[in-house]
């Protein structure tokens, strides 16, 4: 076996594989190449390399996304770890793992003049979990705050930042290890089983006629079906989940704008929940966060392990627990109450349902016809990754089958990272993967196709409508240089050659028959990754989605 001379970087390389983990993401560099060396020579570990460090954060991302596991990314000093941070702040408000380590300068190198040397210490303080600033020699110090780095991730889930100064020589090896770090565990358990004073919670359950359960982004899988089966006799309850929520019943309303985007005052006070039950991460729909901001329930209760947001400014209660355990807990002891709030909603859902297929039927080609088009032909079992911006709302408003799962990076909601995730994610999973991503979002990315380890099988449909079609969509759209120049980001550019540069199977639509054929093209070989990109008309895509609205009430 072969090590890094240095003690420092051996103590990194020994604890992380101690406490498991074992995917690496290597940018590379001369400062981080103790690590590299240590890494990337040890058969426990599987390490790739991906230049572009924003891609390689976003990559590992998507791995952990996948794996529930931390992933580490590695870099060298300077200006390659801000590049990191895009990715840092979507794991820190999604929950996921991470670990950065990033070789620096010795602290006597730093603001002296020397190159690719920043402060580098803390410098995620405001969007990460635990911070270790190690010291240039191996010590037990170092080693206990590399396990509280480590453990601090797994158990907060989030991103946490190990930053390693390393003095030259850097590429030397040594065939033996010169320490014996220092392995701890943690014995911290998140959340509790027990919901304190209950009777309190089961009397204003049970009290309640209206009570709103709404599920934000959660992995599939995780609610027991005795719960989704109480919930859907419930008459008193409603349901309300987002496409990422993964979470299906046929009783469930999983297009929340297509019910309350026609409500009028009287609508919405008739929807106005008593309680108000939250699950799962980020909401999508702006329409139901204004809606519980104006017309606030008696009580939110939240239910997370770890954090609680105040979205609608109405949290009463934040309970620390599994949502299984707390429903399972609650649910045993509280009762059926007499309501028709469930039949009256349902019916209005059930109607705007009916409007919504006919309206589709009718639609010109356009970008909500594509949506449905591609929405309907994803295979089963398969994980879709969808980016953020229009997609992900168009992607709100259509069905989607229970087989398959649904990510996007919801925690801050960046066009940023999407496609590197979503290669990540792939990866990371052994599913069809299959991401559908809009033309700004993709071409921003566009280094995550810079890539040795994309599946094979790995499919991109790319809807390019010129543009950034959101702002269309959102108040204060005007046709004129100013809003296509600086709003919408109007451009011309497709992704062929870059399809054809990175090795990708390329393919084109721009109308319905063209897109038929182009699905069954993209499902019918998986030798090579394949970029599906169809075009759809610019200044007809937001007329098209404004009319939908207003024909669900007609």
């Amino acid at each position: 076996m072969i090590y890094p001379k240095i003690a420092l970087a051996q103590s990194i390389i020994e604890i992380c594989l101690a406490k498991g983990i074992t995917n690496i993401i290597i940018s590379p560099g001369s400062r981080n190449a103790p690590l590299t060396i240590g890494f990337a020579q040890n058969p426990n570990f599987k390490c790739y390399s991906i230049a572009d460090e924003r891609c390689a954060a976003f990559f590992a991302l998507g791995i952990a996304q996948q794996t529930k596991k931390p992933t580490a990314i590695v870099c060298t000093s300077g200006s390659a770890l801000l590049n990191y941070y895009p990715a840092v702040a979507e794991a820190f408000y999604s929950q996921i793992p991470l670990i950065v380590i990033s070789a620096d300068r010795p602290q006597s190198k730093i603001d002296i003049g020397d190159g690719q040397t920043i402060r580098q210490q803390n410098v995620f303080q405001n969007h990460s979990v635990f911070n270790a600033n190690l010291v240039e020699e191996a010590s037990v110090e170092n080693d206990l705050k590399i396990n509280k780095a480590i453990e601090t991730a797994i158990l907060q889930k989030g991103p946490v930042h190990i930053n390693a100064p390393f003095e030259e020589p850097l590429y030397e090896t040594v065939t033996a290890l010169s320490v014996d770090p220092k392995i701890t565990y943690s014995d911290e358990i998140l959340g509790t089983k027990l919901i304190e004073n209950e009777a309190e919670f089961v009397s204003i359950w049970n009290q309640a006629k209206r009570k709103l359960v709404l599920v934000g982004v959660n992995e599939a899988n995780t609610i027991d079906n005795v719960i989704i089966e109480s919930f859907a006799k419930d008459p008193s309850i409603v349901v309300l989940t987002e496409t990422t929520s993964n979470l299906h019943h046929p009783s469930f309303i999983n297009s929340i704008d297509t019910l309350i985007t026609p409500f009028d005052d009287s609508d919405f006070k008739d929807f106005e929940p008593e309680i108000l039950v939250t699950f799962g991460g980020m909401i999508v729909s702006k329409r139901i966060k204004a809606f519980l901001r104006k017309y606030k329930p008696q009580h939110h209760w939240h239910i997370d392990t770890l954090r609680a947001y105040d979205t609608f400014n109405a949290l009463t209660q934040h309970f620390v627990m599994q949502p299984n355990d707390f429903f399972n807990a609650l649910l045993s002891k509280t009762i059926f109450t007499e309501s028709n709030y469930f039949s009256q909603i349902n019916s209005i859902y059930e109607s705007r349902k009916v409007r919504r297929n006919e309206y589709v039927e009718k639609i010109p080609f356009s970008d909500f016809k594509v949506f449905e088009k591609v929405i309907e032909s994803l295979p089963e079992n398969s994980q879709l990754q969808i980016s953020n911006s229009s997609a992900i709302r168009y992607a709100q408003l259509i069905d989607i089958d229970n087989s398959i799962e649904v990510f996007c990076n919801r925690g801050t909601s960046g066009i940023d990272g999407s496609t590197s995730t979503a290669i990540g994610a792939a990866v990371g999973s052994n599913k069809q993967g299959v991401f559908v991503t809009g033309d700004i979002s993709f071409l921003y990315d566009s280094n995550a196709l810079w890539n040795s380890y994309v599946p094979k099988n790995f499919k991109i449909i790319l809807i390019n409508n010129g543009g950034g079609g959101i702002f269309r969509i959102l108040p204060g759209h005007e046709e004129k240089p100013v809003f296509n120049t600086y709003f919408e980001t109007s451009h011309h550019l497709t992704a062929e050659y870059l399809a054809k540069m990175y090795g990708f199977n390329y393919l084109t639509a721009s109308d319905e028959t063209a897109l038929k054929i182009g699905i069954d093209a993209l499902y019918s070989q998986n030798e090579t990754p394949s970029i599906l990109e169809i075009f759809t008309p610019t200044l007809v895509n937001d007329v098209v989605l404004k009319q939908y609205f207003k024909e669900l009430n007609i």
